[in-house]
């Protein structure tokens, strides 16, 4: 049995399970008639776990994935990795139907305990609405990965109020054994066996001090804006917000940050995490501001604790796992800025 927030879920689901209904449809009547109104937390991996490698964006190689096989190998779980996992349409991993059949396959097998997206890259949203997930309501699974991934992350915690793992992700992991104890692989490890999250980083000059407690959503700041207004788009009132990106023109930043800013999502807000901002791009006339800088002056008028810096997204072996849809402390002083979760 896995934890919830309160019984009332508990008992939803023990319901579910003593008449043996038949799986719904998906579709956002069933989610309410499920009446979920507290997070769900999957259950902790543990000893002979069977997991699976997913790919729902771009295309991956067996050389590519094979380091992530033997680490999960090294923590006594069972990887599954599908054929289908290299089939490859172009830039994408199969065509949208492969993609999708595969993940439903898994998110339908309730044997497997956790989803490893192998990637990132873009394709994610071709597929998300030809998913049905309400299997993940009854019998809850970790999805695990970052960047295109955050699609997932915020279509399932919007419709299935189900935690999920923002963290590095097959084609991330390294050959060498030896750098397997890299801060992203060892928090990735503890938040999957462990169910909790703790990062402390040394305090910035653009940091707003304060402390909160919160649920966390978020994930890359360019998914996140291109899912406004959609069936995925997230629910930011009384959360932590996360936001990292990658590869960005600045202005693009700024495109960004008003949008969320313009739609409501950064006006109620109990804090902010800044995670990395990597490789931006400027133009000939120079924009005048970088990423962080361009987050601050858009968050300026609003008094809640605010990081940067936090070691989380595209930024190699110190991506950090933080569990999304947790209950989560943020801590901010003059000296660093630290993050718990338990779950």
């Amino acid at each position: 049995m896995y934890k919830k927030s309160k019984n009332k879920t508990i008992s939803i689901v023990k319901h579910h399970r003593r008449k043996k209904q038949k799986p719904m449809s998906y579709n956002k009547k069933n989610i309410i008639a499920l009446n979920i109104q507290f997070m769900i937390h999957p259950p902790p991996l543990r000893k002979g776990s069977r997991v699976a490698l997913v790919a729902t964006a771009r295309k991956v190689t067996p050389g590519e994935i094979q380091p992530s096989v033997e680490l999960l190998r090294s923590w006594s779980l069972e990887p599954v990795v599908p054929d289908s996992l290299f089939a490859a349409d172009h830039q994408l991993a199969g065509s949208d139907a492969q993609r999708a059949a595969t993940l439903q396959h898994f998110i339908n097998d309730n044997s497997i305990e956790a989803l490893f997206c192998v990637r990132g890259g873009y394709g994610t949203v071709r597929i998300v609405d030809q998913i049905d997930f309400s299997p993940l309501v009854r019998h809850p699974k970790w999805i695990v990965g970052y960047s295109d991934v955050t699609v997932l992350h915020s279509h399932v915690g919007r419709h299935c109020n189900l935690a999920t793992l923002h963290a590095t992700m097959p084609v991330n992991i390294p050959a060498d054994p030896a750098c397997w104890n890299a801060p992203a692989i060892e928090s990735l490890r503890r938040a999957l066996f462990e169910r909790s999250a703790d990062i402390t980083t040394e305090a910035g000059p653009l940091n707003r001090n304060g402390r909160c407690q919160a649920q966390v959503v978020g994930g890359n700041l360019s998914i996140l804006y291109s899912l406004c207004g959609s069936d995925s788009d997230i629910e930011t009132d009384g959360k932590i917000l996360l936001i990292e990106d990658l590869d960005e023109y600045l202005y693009h930043i700024d495109r960004m940050m008003q949008n969320l800013k313009r739609t409501g999502k950064l006006h109620r807000l109990k804090g902010l995490i800044v995670g990395a901002m990597n490789e931006m791009h400027d133009n000939a006339v120079p924009f005048g501001r970088q990423a962080e800088e361009i987050i601050y002056d858009t968050v300026r008028e609003y008094c809640y604790p605010v990081a940067f810096h936090v070691p989380i997204g595209h930024i190699g072996t110190d991506n950090r796992a933080l569990i999304l849809g947790a209950d989560t402390t943020l801590e901010i002083n003059d000296t660093h800025t630290r993050i718990t979760q338990s779950c």
